[in-house]
């Protein structure tokens, strides 16, 4: 027989046998948005009557112990180790390759029925992995999640998680994860391996091995149906072992030309010209992240914005993308004529001379000028050197 909401009811009794009425009066909350939205909105009242009448008092003084403004702190600086948002439905655009999103959505159908998983033993540890290079959406898919859920999103700060002192980053994730237990929230672990990295280097220390050994011990000891988040550049770099606690894995590739497409036109909306080439857009953002598309959008929306412009020039787009480009694939430009260079390789057809001579405001014999090199800087813009181990 299934009973709905059997999640909530045991984290209220978990609550009142601790005698933690923070957790109960939570978690009871939740029950009552949950009971609203499915039409039950007198016993949802009911409930909101009642949790109007307990103490403010007592859960206030709960949560205070090692706490700073009911977040849990670092013992050292005294700053806490989590940050709270609360993203609202609608607030967070999300764009995902169709296989990627059918997965997120998996996820989400997996904590929203997660008793009758459960019930049918078909129910897994709500825990995901997300994975990819720089820019492609790993926090931006982690806000989507909490605001799709209605939950608030608790973000662990690496900065002060990780403590100088011997054993004070194992006691910090400890009252993390105390604390996330108490109320219905997303645990979003950033930077993953800053935490998670894999045991057994020669460079790594007795303590950083602690951490990891900590961590897995209190990723077991959370509830099944708590929602964890972690993301992480370097997948790589991971522990084995952090693998297996976490059955929902996403991986979060670049964008290909379709969803490049896509971004472009949400993120440029009503800038854009009418006679823009998407197509030819999309192509040559090749390799660009989300990021890299969000941050040029909004780079020549502000330029068409102090031009006094309606729209932005398409070819002032053009030449954002390809020295945001040229940055992202470690070239140096660092000179006038380094970018001129650059992007007369980078493509003849859309600058030209007059329009290299346009955009830089000068005359294209001084362009002609950068381009025959006469500073003495031979051939294409240099590549910027790796820093040496």
């Amino acid at each position: 027989m299934s009973f709905p909401h059997l999640s909530e009811v045991l984290k209220i009794l978990d609550g009142a046998l601790r005698s933690n009425a923070s957790m109960s009066s939570n978690y009871a909350g939740l029950l009552a948005d949950k009971l609203e939205q499915e039409g039950e909105r007198e016993i949802a009242r009911r409930i909101r009557e009642r949790l109007a009448r307990a103490p403010a008092a007592v859960a206030y003084a709960q949560d205070a112990g090692g706490m700073a403004g009911g977040l849990p702190v670092d013992s050292e600086s005294r700053l806490e180790t989590l940050d709270i948002s609360t993203p609202a439905k609608g607030s967070v655009h999300l764009f995902l390759p169709g296989g990627t999103a059918k997965r997120v959505e998996e996820f989400l159908q997996s904590v929203r029925h997660y008793d009758r998983l459960r019930e049918a033993r078909a129910a897994m540890p709500l825990r995901m992995l997300l994975y990819g290079a720089p820019g492609t959406g790993k926090t931006q898919a982690a806000r989507w999640i909490a605001s799709e859920l209605g939950l608030p999103l608790l973000t662990a700060r690496c900065d002060t998680l990780i403590s100088s002192l011997l054993g004070q980053t194992s006691k910090n994730l400890r009252r993390i994860f105390d604390y996330i237990e108490q109320r219905p929230c997303v645990l979003f672990l950033d930077e993953f391996d800053a935490l998670a990295s894999a045991r057994g280097n020669e460079r790594d220390i007795g303590e950083l091995q602690r951490v990891v050994i900590a961590l897995l011990q209190n990723i077991d000891a959370l509830s099944d149906n708590t929602v964890l988040l972690a993301a992480s550049n370097h997948e790589k770099m991971l522990d084995p072992a952090v693998w297996r606690r976490f059955p929902f894995q996403l991986p979060l590739p670049l964008p290909d030309t379709a969803l490049r497409h896509q971004m472009w036109q949400n993120m440029l909306g009503e800038f854009a010209p009418e006679a823009l080439d998407w197509q030819l857009l999309s192509t040559k953002s090749a390799g660009a992240s989300g990021a890299l598309i969000e941050q040029v959008s909004l780079d020549t929306k502000r330029h068409a914005v102090f031009a006094g412009s309606a729209h932005i020039d398409e070819e002032e787009l053009f030449r954002r993308l390809s020295l945001s480009l040229a940055l992202a694939d470690g070239h140096a430009l660092a000179t006038l004529s380094d970018e001129i260079r650059w992007l007369r390789n980078w493509d003849t057809k859309i600058f030209s001379l007059r329009e290299l001579a346009r955009l830089y405001n000068v005359s294209t014999r001084q362009i002609n000028h950068y381009l025959q090199d006469d500073h003495g800087n031979a051939g294409k813009p240099t590549r910027k050197r790796k820093a040496q181990p």
